[in-house]
């Protein structure tokens, strides 16, 4: 299947780290050129950046931070002066720290701890879009991605400021897949059930690490669903590749859907 992406500039928000990085060097595989965004950890951004580079893409680390305003302004200048405009935009970067199993129970979540997250995923996202939005519409159409979390469907213990804010992304989504289609621009949510990665296998039992230890993706896969077939765990491939075709020309009509990756569960 061709995806279209040769030369397409893409943004991409917390590329330097978690499922950024792979989606990064993806999206650098299909020809496009990639921006991709770090809050504090420059030398990873940097490090993501030369891996593309040495493999013959072109990539650009950008400092952003998703709290403040003019720095999106100043992120999307940036990439819009090296490259002429954004064809596709991809919000991954989260603020509001996931899912915790030590949260306090509903009814002990202080105000403070509730509402600093909560606004920073839904502004962040609103700031980004904003500004993106006006070097998008000239280029004649674009994708835009947010990454969210099957338990915005399903709920989770302690998840639920985390839940919360993820769940605003596909109201917005939905609401910009329906203004912005008459400018070619589509708008999707991409929702991961539990994915295999090193951060998720740290919280797991000791005993469930070691059934998986020295497999690769595919095969801690099937370890995992084996031994614990009520989560469905996805790998960082099937998230990459669910991003991947709704950000590119392959996707000509799907717009304003939340595509969940977690196994039908």
């Amino acid at each position: 299947m061709e995806l279209g992406l040769k030369d397409k500039v893409v943004l991409l928000t917390g590329g330097s780290g978690g499922i950024g990085r792979p989606l990064a060097r993806a999206f650098a595989d299909e020809g496009a050129k990639v921006a991709l965004t770090y809050l504090s950890r420059v030398e990873n951004a940097k490090a993501v950046a030369a891996e593309i580079a040495d493999a013959g893409g072109q990539a650009l680390p950008v400092h952003l931070d998703m709290t403040d305003p003019a720095s999106v302004r100043r992120a999307v200048a940036e990439v819009t002066e090296e490259w002429g405009g954004i064809d596709v935009l991809v919000v991954n970067a989260s603020a509001s720290g996931g899912p915790s199993p030590h949260a306090p129970a509903f009814d002990e979540i202080p105000a403070e701890r509730w509402l600093p997250p909560l606004r920073a995923e839904v502004e962040g996202a609103f700031h980004t879009v904003q500004a993106t939005l006006p070097v998008m519409k000239p280029r004649g159409g674009g994708r835009i991605v947010f990454m969210s979390a099957a338990i915005v469907q399903r709920g989770l213990k302690g998840a639920e400021g985390y839940a919360a804010s993820k769940s605003a992304l596909h109201g917005l989504s939905r609401t910009l897949g329906t203004e912005l289609f008459e400018h070619g621009i589509l708008s999707n949510v991409v929702a991961p059930g539990p994915v295999v990665t090193e951060g998720l296998l740290e919280k797991l039992p000791e005993e469930v690490r070691g059934r998986v230890a020295g497999l690769d993706s595919e095969g801690a896969r099937a370890a995992l669903n084996k031994a614990m077939p009520f989560l469905h765990f996805s790998t960082v491939e099937d998230v990459v590749n669910a991003t991947l075709f709704l950000a590119s020309s392959a996707n000509g009509n799907i717009t304003g859907n939340v595509l969940y990756v977690d196994g039908g569960h």
